[in-house]
C-alpha cells in the first residue's frame, strides 16, 4: 500500500456546514415537539426547554472547537482523547463507536426510514429491513467515491429537508392562529424534574455535529473552518429547531398537540397543505433522515481508518487502505454497511445505540475537560481557535454533558453497565494489538 495515497483534503466550508446541519437534523426535528411539551406543560417552558439545549450544544460546539483547531487530523473524537490522554484512551473512545455506536445509530435511523417507508408507499412489514439495508448499501456505495460526491450530496440533501421545514416557520408566521407562547396543557402540572428530563430530550435532537470532526483530515484548512461550520451549523440547528417548534405551536392548540403525540406534524401537514401537501412534507422527512445517514456514513469510516493507521484494530492493513482511484477508505466503509445490516437483522438497534450513551457522553466531558489540559500544556494560550468566554463555555459544556451521564447512571442503569461491558473488552483487545504489531511494518498515513 503505498504511502502516496492520501485523504483527499477538498471540503470547503459548504461542505462541512451541509454535513453538519444535514447530520444532526433528521426525524427529530419532526416528531419531537410533542413529548417535550408533554414533558414541560406549557409552550413557553417547551421552547425554553429547546433553547436551553440548543445553548448547552453550542458550549460543547464552541469547546470541541478549540481542540478540533489544533488537532486537525482524520478521527476526531478519538484523536482528541489519544493526544490528550494517551493511546489507550483514544483507543478505548474509538473502540465503542467502531464496534457497537456507529452501526448501532446507523441501522436505528435507517430502520426507521424503512418503517416511514413501508407506511408511505402501503406496503408489508417485513419489506422494512430490506429498504433500511439497501438505503444503507447505496449510500455506503456513493461514499466509496471521491468525498465530493458524499459531501455535494449533503449539500443536496441539506437543502431539500429544509423546504419543508421553511414551509412549517412560513405556515405558522402568516396563518398561524394559535398562541405560540402563554399556552397551557390541561392536566399537567409543572415539575423541575420533568423539565429536566425535557432538556435532556433537546439535547439528544441536537446530537451528532460532533461528527464533522472525523473528517478533519479532509476540511481546507481546518483550523480555520472546522471551529465556523460547527459553530455556524450549530447556530443554524437551534435556529431551526425554535423555529419549527414555533410554526407547530402557532398552528396548532396545546392540548391538540399533546393528544396527537407523535403524530402532531403528520396532522399539522395535512391540514396545512392538504393530501399532497402532507406527502410532500414526508417525502421530505425521508430526505432528511437519508441525509443524515449520508453524514454518518460519510464520517464514521474515518475513525476505522484513523485507528488503523495507527494499528490499533484487527486487519489494519485493510482498514488503512485508501482506494487510490478515490482516496477513500472503502474497506472500513463496507464494513460498516455489514455489521449495520447484521444488526438490522439480529438485534434491536434503538436499544443497542441508547446503549453507548453512558459512554459516549463520558468521553465528550473527558474532551472538554481536555480543553484545560491543552491550555496548561500550552502557558495557557490556544495556538488555534480560541473558545470565548473561557473558562464559562467549557464548564457549561461539562456540567450538561454531565446531566446526561447521571441521568442514565439514573434511568438506566443496566445499559450503563452493558456500555461498560463493551468497553471493557476492548481492554485485551488493546495489549494484544500492541503485540501483535510489535515490529511489523507497512506503509500508511493521515
Amino acid at each position: 500500500m503505498p504511502s502516496s495515497t492520501q485523504l483527499r483534503r477538498s471540503l470547503g466550508l459548504w461542505s462541512a456546514l451541509a454535513l453538519v446541519i444535514g447530520t444532526v437534523i433528521g426525524s427529530g426535528i419532526f416528531f419531537k415537539q410533542a413529548s417535550v411539551l408533554q414533558l414541560t406543560g406549557s409552550t413557553d417552558l417547551a421552547m425554553l426547554a429547546w433553547l436551553l439545549g440548543g445553548l448547552i450544544t453550542l458550549a460543547d460546539g464552541l469547546t470541541l472547537s478549540e481542540i478540533g483547531s489544533q488537532i486537525p487530523t482524520t478521527g476526531g473524537l478519538y484523536q482528541y482523547m489519544a493526544h490528550i490522554y494517551g493511546e489507550f484512551w483514544g483507543f478505548l473512545s474509538g473502540w465503542m463507536q467502531v464496534i457497537v455506536y456507529a452501526p448501532a445509530i446507523v441501522g436505528s435511523i435507517a430502520g426507521y426510514l424503512g418503517l416511514l417507508a413501508v407506511n408511505f408507499f402501503g406496503l408489508s412489514a417485513s419489506w422494512k429491513a430490506p429498504i433500511a439495508i439497501g438505503t444503507i448499501a447505496l449510500i455506503a456505495a456513493l461514499n466509496m467515491l471521491a468525498n465530493r460526491y458524499g459531501a455535494t450530496f449533503a449539500i443536496v440533501t441539506t437543502i431539500c429537508k429544509l423546504l419543508p421545514i421553511i414551509a412549517i416557520i412560513f405556515f405558522g408566521l402568516f396563518f398561524g392562529h394559535e398562541q405560540a407562547f402563554g399556552a397551557t396543557v390541561s392536566g399537567i402540572h409543572h415539575s423541575v424534574g420533568n423539565f429536566g428530563v425535557a432538556v435532556l430530550g433537546t439535547i439528544f435532537a441536537y446530537d451528532g455535529w460532533i461528527l464533522i470532526t472525523n473528517l478533519g483530515g479532509e476540511i481546507k484548512r481546518p483550523e480555520k473552518l472546522l471551529p465556523l461550520a460547527i459553530i455556524l451549523g450549530i447556530l443554524i440547528i437551534i435556529a431551526l429547531y425554535l423555529g419549527v417548534t414555533w410554526g407547530i405551536f402557532s398552528s396548532l392548540a396545546a392540548n391538540k398537540i399533546n393528544a396527537l403525540g407523535q403524530n402532531a406534524t403528520a396532522y399539522f401537514a395535512l391540514n396545512a397543505f392538504g393530501s399532497i401537501g402532507g406527502r410532500l412534507v414526508n417525502i421530505g422527512i425521508m430526505i432528511s433522515i437519508i441525509g443524515a445517514l449520508n453524514g454518518k456514513m460519510m464520517s464514521f469510516p474515518r475513525i476505522y481508518y484513523a485507528m488503523a493507521v495507527k494499528r490499533q484494530l484487527p486487519f489494519a492493513k485493510r482498514f488503512s487502505h485508501l482506494n487510490r482511484a478515490t482516496q477513500t477508505p472503502v474497506f472500513a466503509t463496507a464494513t460498516l454497511w455489514v455489521m449495520t445490516s447484521a444488526m438490522i437483522l439480529l438485534v434491536d438497534t434503538d436499544r443497542l445505540s441508547e446503549l453507548c450513551i453512558f459512554v459516549m457522553y463520558s468521553f465528550y466531558i473527558a474532551a472538554f475537560v481536555g480543553v484545560f489540559v491543552l491550555r496548561h500544556r500550552q502557558g495557557g494560550r490556544p495556538s488555534g481557535f480560541s473558545v470565548p468566554w473561557y473558562p464559562l463555555v467549557p464548564i457549561l459544556a461539562i456540567i450538561g454533558t454531565g446531566f446526561v451521564v447521571i441521568s442514565e447512571l439514573v434511568f438506566d442503569i443496566v445499559g450503563t453497565v452493558t456500555s461498560m461491558g463493551f468497553i471493557a473488552l476492548g481492554v485485551p483487545l488493546y495489549y494484544w494489538l500492541k503485540r501483535h504489531y510489535q515490529g511489523k511494518t507497512f506503509d500508511s498515513t493521515l
